[in-house]
């Protein structure tokens, strides 16, 4: 039988590709995963400058799969294989063998670790990094695999962020580098000697101004530690302090009300209503006192009486009329009973009975990274109230041993929201992975109070900012934007220590080490700092000597090959700095700042005046051609560039002119784009790639 055409085709363009890779220097890098993690990993590859001119990407996915926010197959640029399992053969035929880095970025930790396996069974030496939530495996992975491995949980690197949001204060992103532990804060909150550097200026105006050139006038700043606590620790403190006395009345009010049905109770009060009417008509006929007509009409109720025929006959008719309300009585009473029996039991185990509780977080979802938020609501003695449909969700274990009540039914109905005590909480956070029903829950959150502080998790870019500025609905938050430059730098190998989250933004704090022959090779520090890209706060010198921070940093240093330079940069500025310290590529010119290649490249400083023409050296050996900045008065001649301008370098072999526009002055600076609206980046970013 013929080979069908649709196999003959794939097979076709599976052998272009393989010839159209042969001999491509460039690294390649493969990619499983179908959320918005695997979508930002696999675009910021794309569009990654690394040294040799860019990265090939080939992404993984299922054969069928729905994605809930950006699809990674859609990517323009990347090599597509569709296969519903991660075996030797998915592996072949994606090109595994020989290349840079692999990235297992589906939700599954036992599905990543079978994966990997396999991976390391088609190549030992390529470079794996896993998603795992499973702290315990994922130690158990790191020693099981052979290969060089890197095991990350994106729910452990956003789950701060959640919480700040939660408490009204700055994300609480601590780490310790070094000797060193740093934490983002106000700076009206710590010490000006405690100042690293600055991280944002906020302004109504201009919106966030990333990695400010003023150092003085920013709003958040990275500063060492000092024994002091952070905003958000101080925040729960203070929540727990003014926590209300729970209220007696009204949680045995609740008790009742969900004791029985709403049936059962209007049947039941209907029957005795018949029968206070007619024991009042009793006494009055008899002309008995209120103590005897009570105790006339409950023996007649419950027990019956004698017949009487000498007493009136509308005396009779309600004696006969009461004796059949008392029958309806007795067994409406056991229904009342054995239903209210019922339903405690049911609430007790769905978590739906609950006293009234003030001042506490109602955590909607139980997955990755609503357990995660529990765990550190947990840390600062927040009270924490959960909800989720599933009965048994990733994170219930860990609810019952922190003591958190779980309410399991559907959070967009306004019983459940009055059952977590939602209009006297502190904030709602709603961390579940569908879209739909956190916007359903925030609404409905929002009719039962107003001014309720609402933090949102949306995997959908366009989805959340229109959201946003619809309903004016809280905070949002990108656990995948905000994970996805941990991801990328142990993919590229890049040290990044942690990921500051910034508003729409995220900064990774990173270590680069400098290779000998780079561009920063025997230059000074100051070359280094960029205003709004990139910002130099620690070097540890060759040789593993003891690490100068910011406070003991020359800028007339000099930097040497082995020294490891610690930043806080934006993504495109940490892309040029691991091109500055990168070995220059065998058989090529070095190549000024500006330049990729052969492409030129922005450089962010305004029109120099035109230079007197002098000798200087080109690749053809050809003199009197006149010569551009040099990299270090490119830096100090940057807007609020630190530095005086030092005397200019002699110039050097293989030197050439930076890049100039047509009328003379210097390339534009092209925006940055590592900027997310609210949980994912700006939709149009995101199509321009």
């Amino acid at each position: 039988m013929a080979e069908p055409w649709r196999d003959r085709a794939r097979r076709a363009v599976e052998w272009n590709w393989r010839l159209r890779s042969a001999g491509d220097p460039r690294p390649h890098y493969v990619i499983c995963g179908k959320d918005a993690l695997a979508y930002y990993v696999a675009r910021a590859m794309l569009e990654s400058e690394l040294p040799t001119g860019g990265a090939r990407v080939t992404v993984v996915v299922p054969e069928r799969y729905r994605s809930n926010g950006p699809d990674v197959a859609a990517l323009r640029g990347v090599r597509v294989v569709r296969s519903d399992r991660l075996d030797v053969a998915t592996f072949e035929a994606a090109g595994l063998a020989g290349a840079s880095g692999l990235a297992l970025l589906h939700q599954d930790d036992v599905g990543n670790l079978h994966a990997a396996l396999c991976a390391q069974a088609v190549d030992q030496r390529v470079r794996q990094v896993l998603r795992m939530f499973n702290g315990t495996l994922a130690d158990g992975v790191r020693k099981l695999l052979k290969a060089s491995v890197e095991v990350l949980s994106d729910a452990e690197m956003a789950a701060p962020a959640f919480v700040a949001a939660a408490l009204g204060e700055v994300d609480p992103s601590s780490f310790q580098h070094r000797d060193k532990t740093l934490r983002v804060a106000r700076r009206a909150d710590v010490r000006p000697q405690d100042v690293v550097c600055a991280l944002a200026h906020l302004t109504e105006a201009q919106g966030v101004e990333l990695l400010p050139a003023e150092q003085a006038g920013a709003d958040l700043v990275l500063a060492e530690a000092t024994g002091q606590p952070p905003g958000t620790e101080v925040a729960a403190r203070r929540l727990v302090r003014a926590r209300r006395r729970r209220r007696p009345v009204a949680v045995l009010l609740g008790a009742v009300r969900g004791f029985a049905t709403r049936k059962i109770g209007v049947a039941v009060m209907l029957v005795l209503a018949v029968i206070a009417v007619l024991g009042a008509l009793i006494s009055r006929t008899e002309g008995a006192s209120p103590l005897e007509a009570l105790y006339l009409t409950l023996v007649t109720t419950l027990s019956g009486a004698d017949p009487d025929t000498t007493k009136p006959a509308g005396a009779q008719i309600m004696q006969v009329v009461l004796n059949l309300a008392g029958l309806a009585l007795i067994p409406l009473i056991t229904a009342v009973v054995v239903d209210g029996i019922v339903n405690a039991r049911l609430a007790l185990h769905t978590g739906q009975l609950q006293p009234a509780r003030v001042g506490h977080v109602v955590l909607i979802g139980l997955g990755n990274v609503g357990t995660r938020v529990m765990a550190q609501l947990r840390e600062y003695d927040v009270e924490v109230v959960a909800i989720d449909k599933d009965p048994e969700p990733r994170g219930a274990a860990l609810a019952r041993q922190l003591e958190v009540p779980l309410i399991v039914g559907d959070a967009a109905l306004p019983e459940t929201l009055v059952a977590a005590s939602v209009a006297d909480c502190q904030a709602l956070v709603v961390a579940s992975t569908d879209d739909v029903a956190n916007l359903e829950a925030a609404l409905a959150a929002r009719d039962l109070r107003g001014d309720l502080r609402v933090v949102l998790r949306f995997f959908d870019g366009d989805f959340a900012e229109r959201v946003e500025e619809t309903f004016a609905l809280g905070v949002s938050r990108s656990v995948s934007y905000l994970a996805a430059p941990a991801f990328i730098g142990a993919l590229t190998e890049r040290a990044v220590i942690t990921t500051i989250p910034v508003d729409r933004h995220a900064l990774p704090v990173a270590e680069v080490p400098v290779a000998a022959g780079s561009e920063l090779d025997g230059r000074p520090l100051d070359m280094v700092n960029r205003d709004g890209q990139v910002r130099l706060i620690a070097r540890t010198p060759a040789g593993g000597g003891k690490t100068i921070w910011w406070k003991d940093l020359d800028p007339r240093q000099v930097i040497f090959a082995g020294d490891r330079l610690t930043v806080v940069a934006r993504r495109r500025g940490l892309d040029w700095l691991t091109r500055q310290c990168a070995p220059p590529a065998p058989g090529r010119t070095p190549m000024p700042q500006g330049h990729v290649g052969s492409t030129p490249r922005p450089v962010p400083t305004p029109a120099a005046p035109a230079r007197p023409a002098g000798p200087a050296s080109v690749p053809g050996g050809q003199q009197g051609s006149p010569p551009g900045p040099s990299d270090r008065e490119v830096a100090a001649s940057a807007p609020g560039a630190a530095h005086p301008v030092s005397p200019p370098r002699s110039p050097t072999a293989g030197a050439v002119p930076s890049p100039q526009s047509a009328d003379g002055g210097h390339w534009p600076v092209e925006p940055d784009d590592d900027t997310g609206v609210r949980d994912e980046p700006d939709a149009s970013a995101a199509r321009s790639g």
